[in-house]
């Protein structure tokens, strides 16, 4: 096999590879946005029967007491929520405590 071929070969490789991988984190990404949005239709029909979930009442009590970050600590620990899904988890928790929409 000349050099050229080898090259073209490694080339080749790394190009499959890359495509692949750049497939994977795309699947994944896709699969995360999936699951926040049903994440969020499920709040919305446990809110709309008033059924609490378990990690509610902790949150719940934290916002109580005024207490937003321990409220955000307690959702993620609770959940494995990402930091930014649990905040507006805990803004949805509040704002139906307080009769907003």
């Amino acid at each position: 096999m000349s050099p050229f071929e080898t090259t073209l070969l490694v080339i080749a490789t790394i190009g499959s590879l890359a495509a692949a991988a750049g497939a994977w984190f795309q699947e994944r990404r896709s699969t995360a946005t999936q699951l926040t949005a049903i994440q969020r239709r499920l709040d919305l029909v446990m809110n709309h029967l008033g059924i609490a979930a378990p990690e509610e009442a902790e949150v719940v009590h934290h916002l109580e007491n005024g207490r937003m970050i321990e409220a955000v600590r307690a959702y993620r620990k609770h959940t494995g929520a990402s930091l930014l899904e649990a905040k507006q988890a805990v803004d949805r928790i509040a704002a139906g405590r307080h009769g907003d929409p």
